[in-house]
């Protein structure tokens, strides 16, 4: 009898969240889960790491059932760390990230809370998948996303991950059978026309609120925006390399040392 997969479950909306419960639910169907997750919202926090404060982790039960959970006060980072150092009894074979409220194609894998983790655990050798919705709303409906997610899934723990990549999973917002299917693409070049909103408190005091347009800058049909827009799933290997390996030859061309 073969032993079933350790699937390390995290995300960055926070513990309670339903995107979370709902990747939680299709993980059970496939392996052993253990939870580590943020115990409050920790979107955009990108690939922060906590030094300066004490991080406090407390085994929780959030739904009823034999399942091992546990939140922490830190980031999405934070706890991918404690989960490899801490808490597992043994190294996952598999961690798994979201799903997200809401995007994390092109650009917004920079700032994703949601990659960061899945990055942290590629990062410790462990084979690892982001997935997100498109779809901000608390109570989104991630009914449809799961027989996707449960086939990624089980393709990576079948046929593995290249070392040194992350998987970074986008769904479209779209009823199951309206999805297209799965496309392996590249990440759009797109950015955030942004601007800060200038405010006053009632005390007089200014203050910033952050806006922006996202703007696809990119024509291409390969990528996950495109992908998206046409009704597919995005699939976009990562790597944590960044490494600009096209600039080496250009650099050397400088006179660093005369």
């Amino acid at each position: 009898m073969s032993k079933k997969p350790l699937i390390l479950v995290t995300n960055d909306d926070g513990i309670t969240a339903p995107g979370i419960r709902a990747l939680i639910e299709v993980m059970n169907e496939i392996g052993d889960v253990v939870v580590v997750a943020p115990d409050s919202p920790q979107s955009s926090m990108g690939h922060a790491i906590t030094i300066n404060s004490t991080l406090f982790v407390e085994k929780v039960t959030v739904d009823k059932g034999k399942l091992e959970e546990y939140s922490c006060s830190g980031t999405p980072a934070d706890c991918v760390k404690l989960a490899v150092k801490q808490i597992l009894k043994r190294r996952p074979d598999l961690c798994v990230s979201g799903v997200n409220h809401g995007s994390n194609s092109s650009i917004n894998v920079i700032y994703s809370g949601t990659m960061s983790a899945a990055l942290e655990a590629g990062i410790e050798g462990i084979p690892a998948i982001g997935f997100s919705l498109l779809d901000y709303n608390w109570n989104a409906n991630f009914e449809h996303s799961k027989p996707f997610i449960k086939t990624i899934v089980e393709n990576a723990l079948k046929n593995g991950i290249p070392n040194g990549v992350v998987l970074n999973v986008n769904i479209p917002n779209l009823k199951k059978k309206e999805i297209k299917g799965i496309k392996v693409c590249r990440q759009a070049k797109a950015n955030w026309e942004e601007e800060f909103d200038k405010r006053k408190n009632p005390q007089g005091r200014d203050y910033y609120w952050l806006t922006g347009t996202f703007v696809n800058l990119d024509k291409g049909e390969d990528t996950d925006e495109w992908a998206l827009s046409e009704g597919y799933i995005s699939v976009v290997p990562v790597q944590f390399d960044l490494t600009a390996h096209h600039a080496i030859q250009h650099l050397n061309s400088w006179k660093l040392n005369d």
